[in-house]
């Protein structure tokens, strides 16, 4: 099946009629606290387990100088079908108020129902699923509080192959409000560079299997690097076995951790070709995810980053190395005039190939009295994969949802309406979120797959599958945590073009075993538990 051509998205801002009214606060007074600049991201999770995402949106706080008649919290809206959702933050128990800016969700003690974790500027919170719709709050006796860290991208992982998840806490900068930097350009008040703050080192939890945690960040190889850390995403992108992690950092090199199996990492970013973009200059890195964008089998990283730098895309080359392509692809055109933030290779179209959403937005909201080049508002951009290696900007093209001009920030992907493709949701700070229904026509057939862990975890993160079918083959991987500091897609979505028939699916879990299906019908979403075999 040759290439598509490009142009045919089409994205309807439905917002309005959603019964969603939440609207997103960074706490602000006009001082400019840098933590400001960094909030938020989301997550999209079944927390009820009746087989659609609900939406968890992280809100901030008020910060010194701010004053406020309700207390902002974090809300969770219930998927009730048709494009309407339900607040439940209060029935279910999960309306944090600390200052949220990154979220991942996974089963952390393996019943069946997936927890959230906040990373916060201050203390985290743990709230374990209960599995009768509430949540309760077990940071104190997890032991996950992680202290009083500016947080960002965190995600739950096996780090050891020991059949539970592990936890990767990135941490952004040293921050207290003596040390707060305040600038001007001409005159003209601006958030400070992250550099004015000294980098820290990230945050690993060891799950001990009894509803606790160790703190292993030292003896695993991670608490000997500091960094400026925000989006995170993990993946066995050398294909040994085991899961690495990906850290973007912002004003610096990113990091690579390479698992040895056992849970102890060593950095290999700059030897396998992602610390740095194809000039040698490290970025201010925001989000990151990983996919497959040309169906060779590898799985590919896809990072956003500052103005004046393009978003980038690291091709895995086999080997553990990557090379930027950014140029040769066109993925990251238009992208060098904007901050680019939340981000997913998604398959919008489902003609078996992986397309590009950029949330973008200036971080500077003075931006426009000191650079007439530049906007606060901007809109979101979307690219789409051509099938020949290479990315075409569709943004213009792409219906009304595509023109939203805000500044945006998390983004998560998802079937809402159950319909067959995936819908965007995008937190906007200071303002309401954005919700993209995606009405493409004429989508080619697709596949969803999740997993139930026996031995490994339960939602089998960490998990590769491969699809084949006919001439198309895709890998993809289960993933806690991604994009900018947000959570989405533990199920995994698979367009498949005109393909009416899949002849083979390959499950490989963590720990080796490996299950196989064949003769699977399309259209369907399948839950594919560990042992399983044969056709379907």
């Amino acid at each position: 099946m040759g290439p598509a051509a490009p142009g045919g998205f089409h994205f309807r801002d439905v917002t309005s009629q959603t019964g969603i009214d939440f609207v997103h606060t960074d706490g602000s007074s006009g001082r400019r606290y840098i933590v400001e600049t960094v909030a938020a991201g989301l997550a999209l999770f079944d927390y009820d387990g009746d087989g659609d995402d609900d939406i968890y949106f992280l809100n901030g706080a008020p910060l010194r100088g701010t004053s406020t008649e309700t207390t902002p919290r974090n809300r969770l809206y219930r998927n009730d079908g048709h494009w309407r959702f339900t607040d439940v933050t209060e029935s279910a128990g999960v309306g944090d108020t600390g200052y949220g800016l990154g979220v991942t969700a996974g089963d952390y003690d393996n019943d069946g129902d997936l927890d959230l974790y906040l990373n916060n500027f201050g203390p985290n919170v743990l709230y374990r699923n209960n599995g009768e719709g509430t949540f309760t709050d077990v940071t104190e006796e997890a032991g996950v509080a992680n202290g009083d860290q500016v947080g960002a991208g965190t995600c739950f992982l096996d780090m050891d192959a020991d059949g539970d998840l592990d936890l990767y806490v990135a941490n952004y900068l040293v921050f207290s409000y003596d040390q707060h930097k305040t600038l001007t350009s001409n005159g003209v008040p601006l958030y400070a560079n992250p550099r004015f703050y000294k980098p820290v080192s990230d945050t690993v939890f060891r799950n001990n299997g009894d509803g606790t945690f160790s703190n292993v960040s030292q003896s695993c190889g991670v608490g000997g690097h500091a960094g400026w850390g925000m989006g995170v995403v993990c993946a066995d992108y050398d294909q040994d076995g085991d899961t690495d992690i990906f850290v973007a950092n912002d004003v610096a090199e990113n990091f690579l951790w390479q698992n040895d199996g056992t849970g102890r990492f060593m950095e290999v970013g700059l030897i396998s070709g992602v610390a740095y973009d194809m000039h040698g200059d490290e970025q201010g890195s925001m989000g990151v995810d990983c996919a497959d964008f040309n169906n060779d089998g590898r799985l590919d990283f896809f990072q956003t980053s500052y103005q004046d730098q393009l978003a980038t895309l690291y091709q895995n080359m086999g080997g553990g190395t990557f090379q930027d392509v950014t140029m040769t692809t066109g993925a990251g055109r238009q992208t060098l005039a904007a901050v680019t933030w939340g981000t997913g290779l998604v398959d919008f179209d489902n003609d078996g190939d992986r397309d590009l959403f950029i949330a973008q937005g200036h971080l500077q909201d003075t931006i426009e009295r000191y650079d007439d080049a530049r906007t606060y508002h901007q809109k979101n951009h979307l690219m789409e994969n051509t099938g020949t290696g290479s990315y075409v900007d569709v943004t213009e093209s792409s219906g009304p949802g595509m023109q939203v001009r805000l500044t945006s920030r998390g983004v998560g992907f998802g079937d809402l309406d159950q319909d067959g493709d995936m819908d965007v949701v995008v937190l906007n700070p200071r303002q309401r979120p954005t919700l993209l229904r995606n009405d493409t026509a004429n989508c080619g057939n697709w596949l969803r797959v999740g997993l139930r862990g026996i031995k490994t975890n339960r939602f089998g993160v960490g998990a590769q599958v491969r699809v084949i079918a006919g001439d198309l083959t895709m890998a993809d991987e289960v993933h806690s945590g991604r994009g900018y500091q947000s959570h989405y897609g533990l199920k995994l979505h698979f367009g498949l073009g005109k393909r009416a028939k899949i002849d083979r699916i390959e499950v490989k879990w963590i720990g080796g075993r490996t299950d196989v299906y064949r003769n699977v019908d399309v259209n369907q979403e399948l839950c594919l538990v560990e042992g399983g075999t044969g056709s379907i």
